[in-house]
């Protein structure tokens, strides 16, 4: 059970095809938002089964592969935290885990990245504790934008508890948010709160459709009928 054994597992499923594909997928391009990543060409589902394997990795073992340069390497790290917290049952285990990630999220530099990890760890964690998710207002403040999609993608498991209190605190702190993936995340978070009460969803773009960025605002009403889009896109 070592970080090396998991670099090696990786890189026998590596393929130099799917790196390619992969590395322009996830815009490592000069100025994009992956700029200078690296990718072996690793499918997510192989990499699911490699972290279960490892699923009992030390935390000096983890730290290697969440600050490694490869991105499979980061994400598989990431898939083991997400299963050591769901499986813990003590609170000051699965505590130190959430420390363990909100103090490498340097490593949690893409979408795949935050969106496979935020909500499952840290979103899960202040889930029945609402007197502490004053951090994810901090992170939606942070000039970095994986930091910011962290704190919107934390709020997925409290909106499928009903509780949206803080989606729509965020959405509206974000609305003049100047990057695309997080017009998306908005809008998509907004959209899982419609799935389970619309009105809450109706109500704050009654507000806001005329300030939201139109990627936001298409993501957000996308279950809506074709009338009633008309309506909030003519907003």
């Amino acid at each position: 059970m070592n970080a090396q054994n998991v670099v090696k597992a990786l890189t026998a499923l590596g393929s130099a095809e799917k790196a390619a594909h992969l590395s322009r997928f996830f815009k490592t391009g000069p100025g994009q938002y992956g700029e200078g990543d690296q990718f072996i060409g690793v499918r997510v589902p192989e990499q699911r089964l490699i972290a279960r394997k490892f699923s009992k990795l030390a935390p000096v073992e983890v730290a290697q592969l969440v600050t490694s340069p490869l991105h499979e390497c980061r994400l598989t790290g990431l898939l083991i935290l997400v299963n050591q917290f769901s499986k813990s049952k003590d609170e000051n285990d699965r505590k130190e885990i959430v420390d363990f990630y909100l103090s490498h999220l340097d490593g949690v530099n893409n979408w795949d990245l935050v969106d496979l990890s935020a909500p499952k760890i840290l979103g899960q964690h202040l889930l029945d504790r609402p007197t502490e998710r004053d951090i994810i207002y901090r992170m939606a403040k942070s000039q970095t934008i994986w930091e910011r999609r962290i704190a919107v993608l934390s709020t997925f498991p409290f909106i499928r508890a009903g509780d949206f209190k803080d989606i729509l605190q965020l959405s509206k702190q974000l609305l003049d948010d100047k990057h695309d993936l997080m017009h998306k995340v908005v809008g998509w978070m907004l959209r899982e709160m419609g799935k389970i009460k619309i009105e809450p969803l109706e109500k704050f773009l009654e507000k806001n459709a005329g300030r939201m960025p139109r990627t936001m605002l298409r993501y957000s009403i996308e279950r809506f009928d074709p009338e009633k889009r008309s309506y909030f896109m003519s907003r």
